[in-house]
């Protein structure tokens, strides 16, 4: 190692220590590997290239499982209460990492700032790094949508995830301005030597699942992918629909015993005052 990627690493490690980032991995140990003190209240299947929303109760536990072999799923996630509230994709990389896995966070924007939901399982967490630099659960690539579809290809296709997000969120109030940057549950993606993303064809087999823990009432959408499990293009040299790989993502929620929710509480806000230095300045 040199001296300055020693420097740079103290410089990071200083930057980003302290109990703000800390979690309880006993506590959320438990959540996820207690199952016997869970209680499944709903379940059910989104059908390929499609979107469902629904809502978490905070403290309970949601499930997303790949029930009829890989595919991927973009993911969204609102303060149920207050939409303006919901996931920071860009943020979640900085204060966690680009690719997620169990006792990370999903963090909210600003001027929230604090966790949606505490990841509590991930059955590809053993994935790691491929020979290709390939990881899993990312936050560095954002959902397909029509209009870049439009742009290179010059055609129109409504089921990008952009566009069945839009539509599974209609019936909570919600419109294509409140879709955001998602996570991309299950997908293998990465950056190449020219720093460049690529994707995968998605690891996750039959039973695979990602869960996480609500730390608030929040409203999850997730969209089946066009692309299914991304082993054929969808632009390109070669490129054709590929629905033969689409495939539908299970949804599973489980309420969770209270005696396991000893002396947990939902993230309180940051206390920043919020002035944005419209005062005098002190130093004047």
């Amino acid at each position: 190692m040199t001296e300055e990627t020693t420097r740079v690493a103290a410089l990071t490690e200083a930057a980003y220590k302290g109990p703000a980032l800390e979690v309880d991995r006993e506590f959320y140990g438990r959540i996820g590997e207690d199952t016997t003190g869970r209680t499944l209240v709903e379940s059910f299947e989104i059908p390929i290239r499609s979107g469902v929303a629904w809502e978490v109760p905070a403290g309970h536990v949601c499930r997303l499982l790949t029930v009829d072999g890989p595919q991927v799923g973009d993911l969204n996630i609102w303060n149920r209460h207050n939409p303006r509230e919901r996931f920071w994709a860009a943020r979640t990389r900085q204060l966690q990492a680009a690719h997620v896995t169990r006792f990370d966070r999903l963090w909210s924007t600003l001027p929230y700032l604090r966790p949606l939901v505490t990841i509590t399982g991930d059955t590809l967490e053993s994935y790691g790094v491929d020979s290709e630099g390939g990881r899993v659960h990312d936050t560095l690539g954002t959902r397909c949508d029509p209009y870049v579809n439009r742009m290179l290809t010059g055609e129109d296709f409504d089921y990008h995830c952009h566009s069945n997000l839009t539509r599974a969120v209609r019936p909570f109030g919600l419109t294509e301005f409140d879709v955001h940057d998602v996570l991309n549950v299950f997908q293998c993606t990465g950056l190449n030597d020219e720093d460049k993303y690529f994707m995968k064809t998605c690891p996750a087999q039959v039973g695979d699942y990602f869960e996480m823990f609500a730390e608030m009432d929040v409203l999850m959408a997730l969209s089946t992918c066009p692309g299914g499990d991304l082993s054929v293009p969808m632009w390109g040299d070669g490129a054709h629909d590929p629905v033969e790989v689409c495939r539908p993502i299970g949804v599973e929620i489980y309420r969770i015993d209270d005696a396991l929710l000893a002396g947990w509480s939902t993230p309180s806000l940051p206390e920043y005052a919020g002035g944005h230095a419209l005062q005098e300045r002190p130093w004047s």
